[in-house]
Parts: structure tokens; sequence; C-alpha cells
């Protein structure tokens, strides 16, 4: 039955002197009398005209959908009056949960919903005021404006829950395509399909029912209006009390809410932040201590060196202190270290804060690159539209080196690699592989660096190599996973289908809370040991290797309000390139310990490159 159903013979002139018994409501319209059943059926039915019988059929039956209420109140006065008012309680419970609904997972509690609200106290006091059509208008602007609180507060969950932070209304839009995309590579492109029609349906759906709700409850204000204005004056008047008493009953929830209003007012100051911090952030990225310095002052400490920097796809802090995590992820670790010892290879490992959480690894990536902190969709695409000198367009700047990107993730063209100072990409469509995705990751780690090998590093003369290489057989949902298989049996990735097929289910590990955190563990153990396993087979004197996580994995896995820390590691033959380090305070091996000191991820470049330049020394003011 529809939330608001047409009733009342009588004209809404809100001054008529029996407008406190009915006024366009349903439980006042119960009480009217129903017309006779005895009609001339002309009276009630158009008569079918020339268009012919079709027409005529049709206006019968819209005519009796129309008595079909009246109807049902003539004959059932009892189930029509109690229909009616379930209705009317139902339409009161949805404007309350959307008054009252949290943003995050963690407070759908009881208390959370027996808050009074003072939204809807002024709303009431407003819509009665009004005469009729512009409180139908202004009902039907209130009802989709809850509509629209409902979804973003959904987006906030949601949000929160992969990414540590809330919707930014602003920036984010933009992430609901990636958001498509991995629903498609996580069930298929039929499910896909699927979910977004469901999606697009049901706040469809949402936006129409909240409006009618709205509606409903208004007409049931002004029907009662006597009643109603007492109501409304206790109502504010209990509100007021708990307000200025400052009554938590419920724990620490205070009884009296004004969520909604809080809620608007934040949003709007964070979108003017946002919009504020766009020119802010333009100045800040023209100013850097390295744009100037001389090409052959430039990393003069690695020279000679085949470098690597290397992108492990949510690789964070969880991964070395979850206890259920944690146990295999540190014997991988454990074991590649002494065997990379008996490779004649040192480690020093450290912690950064990174930018991001959950997700958006791009802005990891480029905060770590750059020296900015990149934490928005708006700065990055600041800096990326700008010249600013990054990591790799230091290697390419000084000549000393021919420098490659490896992204297996890009499956479309990528105009930042001419940003980053790439002399080549290497994405998805280069690297040669025929064998099946493993869900979000197009390719195996271990395919992506034995393509690496093949196609730049094993080629002989020329300039030492700088690669940077994302990684991503560790990004969500964490199945099926790839297995490693001998270096020479990788080929073209035909072997992998195999082990595709005899995966898990995504659906199945995804919303196990135990099952999730036991592959997301698995992965990073496959990726280290693709990784750390590659250095120890093709690695020389002249390898260095830089590896890192570019966030923590969502909340699920790493426990709501987990901090944003990453594990980073340097791996060098050449004990030289390590003592350029000492200062830094980082730990011996492949684990950053307790004591490993942590820095923002945006303050590595200018320290590394100042580590590595003539003398150690920084070429204007004190790195942070």
């Amino acid at each position: 039955m529809s939330l608001f159903t047409r009733s009342g013979r009588l004209p809404d002139t809100d001054t008529a002197r029996h407008t406190n018994t009915e006024d366009d409501t349903d439980a006042a319209s119960t009480e009217a009398p129903a017309p006779s059943s005895d009609a001339p059926a002309a009276s009630t039915e158009a008569p079918a005209g020339p268009t012919g019988a079709s027409a005529g059929g049709v206006g019968r039956w819209w005519q009796r959908l129309r008595r079909a209420p009246r109807e049902f109140r003539r004959r059932y006065p009892v189930a029509a009056r109690s229909v009616s008012w379930t209705v009317t309680a139902l339409a009161a419970v949805l404007v309350l949960f959307a008054l009252l609904m949290p943003g995050s997972v963690e407070y759908f509690t009881a208390p959370q919903f027996l808050r009074i609200p003072v939204e809807p106290i002024l709303g009431a006091a407003l819509l009665m005021a009004l005469p009729r059509r512009p409180r139908l208008a202004l009902a039907v602007l209130i009802g989709a404006g809850l509509a629209a609180l409902i979804v973003v507060k959904s987006l906030d969950i949601g949000f929160n829950q992969f990414l540590g932070r809330g919707f930014n209304i602003v920036l984010d839009w933009g992430l609901l395509d990636d958001a498509e995309s991995y629903v498609e590579d996580t069930l298929g492109r039929s499910g896909a399909l699927a979910a977004v029609i469901g999606l697009v349906t049901l706040v469809g759906a949402l936006f129409a029912v909240m409006a009618l709700a709205v509606v409903r409850l208004a007409n049931l204000l002004v029907g009662h209006r006597e009643r109603a204005m007492r109501g409304t004056v206790v109502a504010g008047t209990v509100w007021i009390t708990c307000a200025a008493l400052g009554l938590t009953p419920f724990q620490d929830t205070p009884v009296a809410s004004r969520n909604t209003i809080g809620f608007v007012q934040d949003r709007w100051a964070r979108a003017r932040e946002t919009l504020a911090d766009e020119a802010a952030f333009a100045e800040e990225a023209k100013k850097d201590a390295f744009a100037d310095v001389p090409a052959d002052r430039l990393l003069t400490g690695l020279r000679g060196k085949d470098v690597m920097i290397t992108f492990i796809e949510s690789y964070g802090r969880a991964a070395l202190e979850d206890p259920a995590i944690a146990p295999g992820v540190t014997a991988t670790l454990d074991e590649r270290n002494e065997a990379l010892r008996k490779a004649g290879f040192a480690a020093r490992s450290g912690w950064l804060t990174s930018a991001t959480y959950g997700g958006s690894s791009w802005l990891g990536h480029s905060t770590f690159l750059t020296g900015l902190w990149i934490d928005n969709q708006n700065r990055y695409r600041t800096v990326t539209a700008g010249e600013r000198l990054t990591l790799p367009g230091a290697f390419h700047k000084s000549g000393a080196w021919r420098t490659v990107g490896v992204v297996p993730g890009v499956q479309y063209n990528w105009p930042e690699g001419d940003f980053y100072g790439f002399d080549k990409v290497y994405d998805s469509r280069d690297l040669g592989y025929r064998g099946p995705k493993f869900s979000w990751s197009t390719m195996p780690d271990q395919y992506a660096l034995t393509a690496f090998e093949r196609l730049e590093a094993a080629k002989q003369g020329g300039k030492p190599l700088m690669s940077e290489i994302i990684l991503t057989s560790s990004h969500q949902p964490w199945a099926p996973l790839p297995r490693m298989v001998g270096w020479d049996e990788v080929g073209d990735g035909s072997v992998y289908r195999a082990v595709e097929k005899a995966g898990k289910d995504p659906a199945d590990v995804f919303t196990d809370p135990v099952k999730v955190k036991e592959e997301y563990g698995k992965s990073v153990q496959y990726s280290l040991r693709s990784l750390l396993e590659y250095v120890e087979k093709y690695g020389d004197e002249n390898t260095v290797l830089v590896f890192l996580g570019d966030h923590q994995p969502m909340a699920s896995v790493s426990g709501n309000g987990a901090d944003h820390d990453v594990p980073v590691t340097i791996v060098a033959h050449d004990p030289k390139v390590l003592d350029r380090i000492d200062d830094w305070g980082w730990s011996d091996g492949l684990k950053p310990g307790d004591d490993a000191p942590v820095w923002r991820m945006d303050a590595f470049r200018d320290r590394f490159l100042t580590a590595y330049g003539p003398g150690g020394q920084p070429p204007s003011s004190k790195i942070p």
C-alpha cells in the first residue's frame, strides 16, 4: 500500500473550522462516507470513445484502481484503519532512522536510536505553519533530503570500512567507477550489472518512498493540528531540557540529538575546505628543494646500481603485528632474510605513514614518489598536471639510468607515466600474459617479475636500470590466490589456469571475518616470496631494492581505527649503499622493529635524495 493515499473530500483551506478533524490524511479519510456501490457506471467510468475498446478498457482499469482504496475502507473499516496507522508508523520510523543513522558500522547500537532528534520537531512546526501547496512542496523536498542523507551515510559506511575515512561529497564520486570495476572483478560482469541495476533501483525507490513518507506525516499533522501542536511543544520542551542538562543515560550518548544539523554543517565545512585546499596545495607543490639541483649532483651515491622501487599492494603494519596474520608473514620474511644474507645481501627496515588506507593505492604511490602529502583525488590531479620532481624523475633527469615502470594493474593508457619520468611503461597489455586474472589482479606477481626480467633487466649493455614495479596479487578480495611455481615454468602464464580454477571463491572469503584475514596473509606471503626470490635469483652486486606497502588493508582485516603505517625496506648487496642510511635508525633485516622510526610517507623522497646525493647533504634547509 502506498505511503500516501488520497483522501478527504473537503478542500484544505487551513482556516476552515473543521481542519482539526479532516485534512488530506488517511486516518481522517477512513471516517468519510464512501460512495454508494450502486452509483451508475457512467458517473465513475469514462465511456469508450472513438479510439476504440482498448482506450475504454484502460479508462475503466484506472477508475477501478482509483476506487480500490475507498472500496477497501468501506468493506473492511477496521483492517483499513490498522493498515493506515501501520503505514504511518513505518513512515515515522523511516524518517527517524534517516535522522539517527550513523556513518560507521560500530555506532549501530541501541542507544544511537533511542535519542530525541531536534530536526523533526523543527520540521513539524514549520510544516504546520504553511498552506497546503507550499507544505506539500516542502515535504517532498525534505523527503528527498532525507533520502540523500541515507545515501551519503551509506557511502560513509562503505568508505570507512574500505578506506578508513568518510565519503567526500566533492571528490569521491569518481571512485564509484572504481567500485563498479572492483565488483565486476569479484562477481563477474553479470553480477556487477545486476548489482548496479539493483542499487540504482533501490536508490530511486528510497527517494520516492521517503518523499511519500514525509508527505503522509505532514498531512497527519495538519489533520490533527491541535494535538500535533501540543505534541510539538512538549517534544521541544523535553529536547531543550535534555540538552540543557546534558543527559547521557545510555553510556556516553546524549539523549538530545542534533545529529543531522551537525552532519550537514560538517559536510558543508568539508566541501569548502576541499575547494580551498586545491589552491593552497598548488602553491605548495611549486616549492621543491630539489627542483634546481643539477643533473650531475642527483643520486651520485647510487651511480652504476640497478635500482628497483616496488610497491606491494595492501602490505601494512597489520601484516606484521596482527596475531591472526603475522606468524605466516614473519616466517616468510625470516626465511627470505636468511636466503638473501647467504646470497650476500643485507637489509634495513622502517615504517612510513601512508596518505591513504584500504585502497586508492595511487595516492600512496604519488605521496612516496613526489614528497607531497596526496590524500585525495584533487591533490593527485593537481600534482600530476604539474612538473614536480619525482623519484623516477630524478633518476631520469640525472641521465645515468634508463627508467621503466611496470604497472600490471593498469589496463588502459596511463598518461601519468610521463609525469613520473619513465622512459618506458609496461602495463597489463604489454607484458605478454596469457593466463587468467586472479580477481582484481590481472596477473600473478611472479609472472610480472619474470616479464620485467625478460623485457628489460636481462638485456645486456646500456645504462643501469631504475624501475618502479607495482605488485598486485595482494589486492582485495584475496581470492583466488596464485601460488609459486618454478621460475622456469612461468612461461606465458598459461600454467596459472589450473591454479586459478582450484582457488577459493572471493564471495566466500570476503564476507568471512576469519577467512579474509587468513587469505590476506597468504597473499602478502606470496607477494613477498615472489619479490625476494626474484632478487635472490636474478640480483647481483649492483642490485638495490626499495620495497614497501602502499597502504594498510581494509578495516575488516586491519581493524577499525587502525593506523596508516606500512613497512619499508631497502635491500642491497653493496654495503656502502646501506652505510649511507646509518643515521636513519632503521632496523636490520626485512622487518622493522618496534623501535624503528615512523615517518610520514611524503618525507621519504627528500631523505632518499639527500642520503644518496653528494656527501649526503640536502640542497637547502633541513629535511623533515
